[in-house]
């Protein structure tokens, strides 16, 4: 198999990029290339046009980055026969490989010793998520967290919370899941799709999830008060807002297949980290769509 390292233009990129090098000196006759990316979504440039010009070549795309460089690679790749996705798991997002604890994503001679699992992903529109696709309070939360982020500021995601606790407590979204309409007064506030299970770094919101399971975790949380809402917030980190008592009646948890979000007056949707604005939206789960390869635990 040939491997392909992506590496997105990031500032320290020349510090990963002698870092991974080292390893990669030390796997002697091992087939691979490097690629750097210019700018946004050119990893997805890259790897769609690789694919078509080379439909028969066994091809393993690493991303060596974060959340977003591996959003980039796997909608890049869906859809096509004889390619695969690794990670390396280099920057400040790196939500999707929690999902596979004690496996090692910062070693090139744990990914050779890898092995292949089918694993399904999120279909929205033209686009694709691997991890968790947000709307509302998150949404929200992620706008802002992604210009502190920018700025180089501590702990964007939490200062994030912060900020859409004071400006982001409602949303005009309906919601329907499997032909259900879970809101019937059309505010939210906060929903998440999930393929995985963490978001922002340290939020399990999705405990349940199986990425291989071909259903989507939904959870949809009505709108409360801030008091409440920070009563919550310790079990959403933790996983365990599924299972106190006291938190279902404003909150509906579904396995579905298909969901539906509109919003007349305007949303935004976070995949994976990235936010698209739109009015209304529909996900599926595709299954088995990505072949990963999942790095031993060296």
């Amino acid at each position: 198999m040939k491997y392909c390292f992506i590496l997105n233009a990031r500032k320290d990129k020349e510090f990963i990029h002698q870092a991974l090098q080292r390893q990669l000196d030390a796997q002697p006759g091992m087939d691979y290339f490097l690629f750097h990316t210019a700018c946004p979504k050119d990893a997805t440039r890259f790897v769609r046009e690789y694919c078509r010009t080379h439909p028969a070549d066994e091809v393993c795309f690493v991303a060596c980055g974060g959340d977003g460089t591996i959003n980039e690679v796997a909608n890049g790749l869906v859809g096509f026969e004889h390619k695969y996705l690794a990670v390396m798991a280099y920057g400040s997002g790196n939500d999707f490989v929690k999902y596979y604890r004690g496996a090692n994503f910062r070693s090139v001679e744990a990914l050779l010793k890898g092995t292949i699992h089918q694993i399904d992903i999120l279909k929205i529109g033209d686009k694709y998520s691997l991890n968790v696709c947000n709307f509302g309070f998150e949404s929200l939360v992620c706008s802002r967290a992604n210009q502190l982020s920018a700025k180089g500021a501590w702990w964007p995601y939490r200062r994030g919370i912060i900020w859409a606790v004071l400006h982001g407590m409602r949303s005009r979204i309906s919601v329907t899941a499997d032909g259900e309409k879970l809101n019937k007064r059309a505010d939210i506030l906060l929903g998440s799709l999930a393929n995985c299970r963490y978001v922002g770094g340290e939020y399990c919101c999705a405990p349940r999830a199986l990425n291989d399971d071909g259903l989507i975790e939904l959870c949809l949380v009505h709108p409360i008060s801030i008091f409440r809402f920070i009563s919550v917030l310790p079990h959403y980190v933790k996983g365990t807002h599924l299972d106190v008592p006291k938190f279902r009646k404003f909150l509906e948890y579904r396995q579905v297949k298909h969901v539906e979000l509109h919003a007349p007056k305007g949303m935004e949707i976070c995949l994976d980290g990235e936010l698209y604005p739109g009015t209304h939206f529909e996900i599926d789960i595709i299954e088995k769509a990505i072949h990963f390869i999942k790095p031993s635990e060296l």
